[in-house]
């Protein structure tokens, strides 16, 4: 894609609706760095199932924008390279590469061009390349916070539940890599590439036998248990961790976080409360070691995001969607 001076393309939103009809490819005006930002080439960006939130206006983004999407220009997870700051930086110069999260930053990746706070993004190392850094920042991040201290893992039984896509690929690695034997759930089409990465259990959507071990750690991705489920699959002191989920289930959470663990042999329930960026160098460090891989779905050209959101959407999907603008 070519865009006029000061010119740049990006997918835009303008309405809640069905990807196709709402998301559009446009030029726009290239973003000038303010103080304390930088401006950044984007050579990546990944797809979130937030983005695909916000283009359908799902009832939790309403209740903040009830008439329209409060970023015209979404897209969260990019890698590429600083190519103008704005005063006051101090953390990053022209031609250095850098990945990060922009939820807390006014979004913008789905474009050739995005300006963000400094502290947004964090330095990429060579030896990561900007496809793989894309598809880190928000997925790896709540992978990482939700297993928590992984020292103890070894021997623990853990469950990942919609473990084939980002979140679950990501802690599928990490806890098998730190010793957990990992059982999944997911369409029984993604359980032959979960076995691969190294899950020891695996279950399709169907309900998870009653017989089945107790689990120590449990990560729904998706909300599809209840917090009375988690509590049935959950040993004494095993935690189970909720990532997402529809409005009435978040609440069940929620509610079940507040609840004495004492009742219930220590087991506890709660939703994640994910720190975004925190744990960046880490992934990219994992990553560079041969650690950590992140399993891409791509790269795309940007101009086919309303394709992917649907795909995402319909749980067609493995691993992380990435563009290449």
């Amino acid at each position: 894609m070519t865009s006029a001076p000061h010119f740049m393309h990006a997918i835009v939103l303008d309405r809640y609706g069905r990807p196709g009809r709402v998301m559009r490819l446009a030029e726009v005006p290239r973003p000038v760095p303010g103080p304390g930002q930088v401006l950044v080439r984007v050579h990546a960006v990944s797809l979130n199932s937030w983005d695909v939130d916000i283009v359908t206006g799902a009832a939790l983004n309403r209740l903040a924008a009830p008439f329209r999407p409060q970023h015209r220009v979404i897209g969260s997870d990019v890698a590429g390279d600083v190519v103008a700051v704005g005063d006051g930086v101090t953390r990053h110069r022209v031609g250095d590469r850098v990945f990060g999260e922009l939820t807390a930053s006014g979004w913008g990746g789905f474009a050739e061009y995005v300006a963000a706070p400094e502290d947004a993004v964090v330095p990429l190392p060579d030896r990561v390349d900007d496809v793989t850094a894309a598809a880190l920042p928000q997925a790896g991040s709540m992978a990482l916070q939700a297993l928590g201290d992984r020292s103890a893992f070894s021997g623990r039984r853990v469950l990942v539940v919609g473990a084939g896509g980002g979140v679950g690929t990501f802690a599928l690695q990490l806890a098998t890599a730190a010793g957990a034997r990992v059982a999944v759930v997911d369409r029984a089409a993604k359980l032959g590439r979960l076995r691969e990465l190294g899950a020891s259990e695996t279950f399709d959507a169907a309900p998870i036998p009653r017989e089945t071990d107790a689990f120590d750690r449990i990560l729904d991705v998706v909300g599809a248990l209840s917090a009375a489920e988690h509590r049935r699959l959950l040993a004494p002191d095993g935690e189970a961790i909720a990532i997402g989920g529809r409005p009435r289930r978040i609440l069940g959470y929620a509610l079940a976080g507040a609840r004495s663990a004492e009742r219930d042999g220590g087991r506890r329930v709660r939703l994640l409360a994910a720190v975004p960026n925190r744990d960046l160098p880490e992934l990219a460090a994992l990553v560079a070691a041969g650690s950590l891989r992140a399993i891409v779905d791509g790269p795309h050209p940007l101009e086919t995001a309303p394709r992917q959101v649907e795909r995402l959407r319909a749980g067609d999907v493995f691993g992380k969607v990435v563009f290449m603008p």
